[in-house]
């Protein structure tokens, strides 16, 4: 089996380019990988398309992301 374990978020998000489609579990806050999304906003990552069941509120999480521009739907 390959082992796919990574140590750091900038790790974890290489994979993940402009444009990529992308799948965030969760519900509300408390189930959303916000460490990960804040990454996403950090690496500057733009026309993502994000596939999750809400969309948050506040400037957390997803809300955070779509504020950044960084969905593209």
């Amino acid at each position: 089996m390959i082992d796919k374990s990574v140590s750091t978020l900038s790790e974890a998000i290489a994979g993940i380019h402009d444009g990529a489609t992308i799948m965030i579990g969760g519900f509300g806050p408390a189930g959303q990988p916000t460490f990960l999304i804040d990454a996403l906003i950090d690496q500057g990552a733009r026309d993502l398309t994000i596939i999750n069941n809400n969309a948050g509120n506040g400037e957390v999480g997803l809300a955070a992301l779509l504020k950044a521009a960084g969905c593209a739907k």
